[in-house]
């Protein structure tokens, strides 16, 4: 049988067919950026106070600021309060004016913004006082749709394949991301968000698998690097959408719609040739095979493709044995705990760019740009480092930054969002690094469910982090705080991880021992151990080695 990875060797690791792949799968990259924070821009504060048009009735010639006066309590600073007025009475206005309102209430007519504002989702859903929490809350809900569509297009990419499930997640996310500028209610609001967010997992996963399983070993690290600062200009171009497009329903729209452009790519865009014939589905893994060698101006031996049989079917690993082995078991929760602790501080950060007292499109804007050289420059920090040290110093760097930043004057913004950008940018660096070292960390055989894990992990982080924003209306340094503490203990719990660098990826689960031992055992065992083989009645002798 002849292995479809000599085939893809054949075929060119990284030739034009491949650049274009990962060409054409960078574009809804830039839509998922702008999904993930176009939220911050929709609902920028504004000054309100309760709808006290009642005293109008009683006399209809009073100015606004004598309307203020009689029927809006002051704050100790002597501003109107936002969120109470005087409870309306019968009286008439010459009482009013003699004796005065004491009793105070809630708002019970609504909230009036000054005029001239352009509709966004604070003004026209009211999320103000005491429905102010739903901005957080429908984060929240937007990072449930992330974590579900980890549950649901992952397994369906394996059934159905991958080129399918890119077009359905493409299709939903364009269609509920501009219904999103249609809706009239905001609970309908955060429903159309939560298909929006797992159709942005079900694009990022998936396009990951294609360009992986297509793209040669030498040149995946450079194909993953593409998409992450991909992502990256995506925010960028979210700042100076935003800022183009006050407009929150119009901005919805020019966010979403150009997504629709990707079917134009439909035709070219390939199935996973490892997938086809891992289905037996040999004639269209033949053909695929057959367009990108003639893409890459290669030749497939004829030999070669006719060999080519559905791969047998072999032991798989599961989930059970993530937690049966003691090795593994220790990798399984240091690595879910720093995933969870990377996304608890990432979106920590990048969700509050409304709070660190600096225009919102420029620190916006600088988010998206760290970003760039974290995700370069880690690449090579683990080259010089190794993985251990590079994931457990950014983590202890990220939350060292955070706990800085809680304990900064509210009066400070500069050195506020200097900080900031300093976290955002390690702890950008710490996720690509995640990527790399969990794939590493864990066995081929389980390594999908490994991985599956650890990003579930990040998502259920993802969904706590708005939360815990809310509990800045305590003290304004309790959410950072938490942001800060929990990557340091995952940085330090990271110190307890094998070392990856140089050493070849484990196949199966193996004995006790951690991943770089049996790796390191397994390579001065296969000095001494030879396995002969007869091959025209000589004895060719192989050494015995573990590959990804």
């Amino acid at each position: 049988m002849s292995d479809v990875g000599e085939i893809l060797k054949a075929v060119g690791d990284f030739g034009p067919f491949q650049q274009w792949l990962v060409l054409i799968t960078l574009f809804p990259c830039l839509s998922v950026a702008f999904h993930q924070f176009c939220q911050l821009f929709m609902v920028a504060h504004v000054p309100h106070h309760c709808d006290t048009s009642w005293i109008r009735n009683i006399s209809p010639n009073l100015t606004e600021e004598e309307q203020l006066n009689l029927t809006l309590p002051r704050d100790a600073d002597g501003e109107y309060e936002q969120c109470s007025m005087y409870s309306p009475v019968d009286w008439d206005l010459s009482s009013i004016v003699a004796y005065g309102l004491n009793a105070t209430e809630k708002c019970s007519s609504g909230w009036v913004y000054p005029s001239g504002q352009p509709p966004s989702l604070l003004t026209e859903f009211d999320l103000v006082c005491d429905r102010k929490n739903l901005n957080d809350i429908s984060q929240s809900v937007y990072m449930l749709g992330l974590f579900l569509g980890t549950v649901i297009f992952g397994p369906l990419s394996d059934r159905i394949g991958r080129r399918p499930v890119v077009l359905i997640s493409v299709f939903l996310q364009g269609l509920f991301g501009v219904g999103i500028a249609f809706v009239p209610h905001f609970y309908v609001y955060m429903a159309f968000r939560c298909v929006v967010g797992a159709s942005v997992t079900g694009i990022s996963m998936t396009i990951l698998a294609l360009a992986t399983e297509w793209v040669g070993v030498s040149s995946r690290p450079e194909a993953v690097l593409f998409s992450h600062c991909c992502f990256a200009i995506g925010q960028i171009l979210l700042a100076g959408l935003s800022y183009g497009i006050r407009n929150w329903r119009l901005l919805e729209i020019a966010g979403s719609a150009p997504i629709f452009a990707f079917f134009f790519c439909i035709q070219v865009l390939p199935e996973s040739a490892r997938w086809l014939v891992t289905k037996g589905r040999i004639e269209e893994a033949k053909k695929v095979l057959q367009k990108a060698a003639a893409t890459n101006k290669r030749t497939i031996p004829p030999g070669l493709l006719e060999q080519l049989t559905p791969e047998k079917q072999t032991k798989s690993g599961s989930a059970l044995d993530l937690f049966r082995k003691k090795h593994l078991q220790k990798v399984t929760l240091i690595m879910s705990c720093t995933w969870f602790v990377n996304s608890l501080v990432y979106y920590g950060l990048s969700l509050n760019v409304t709070n660190f007292g600096l225009d919102i499109y420029l620190t916006q804007l600088a988010f998206g740009a760290v970003e760039i050289p974290a995700r370069v420059g880690c690449i090579f920090t683990l080259q010089w480092f190794g993985r251990r040290k590079t994931q457990a110093v950014l983590l202890l760097l990220s939350g060292l930054v955070c706990l800085i930043i809680a304990g900064i004057p509210e009066d400070q913004p500069v050195a506020t969002t200097v900080l900031a950008i300093t976290g955002k940018f390690t702890a950008s660096a710490s996720f690509s690094t995640s990527y790399v070292y969990t794939a590493e960390l864990f066995p081929t055989v389980v390594r999908q469910t490994g991985v599956g894990l650890c990003l579930m992990s990040a998502r259920v982080a993802g969904i706590m982090a708005p939360l815990i924003h809310l509990l800045g209306q305590y003290h304004r340094a309790i959410p950072m705080a938490i942001f800060g503490s929990a990557p340091m203990v995952g940085g330090l719990l990271c110190v307890l991880l094998p070392e990856t660098r140089g050493t070849d990826l484990l196949d199966d689960t193996g004995g006790s021992c951690p991943p770089a031992e049996v790796c390191e055992n397994a390579n001065s065992s296969s000095e001494n151990e030879h396995v002969k083989a007869k091959d025209g009645g000589q004895d060719n002798e192989y050494t015995k080695t573990t590959q990804f």
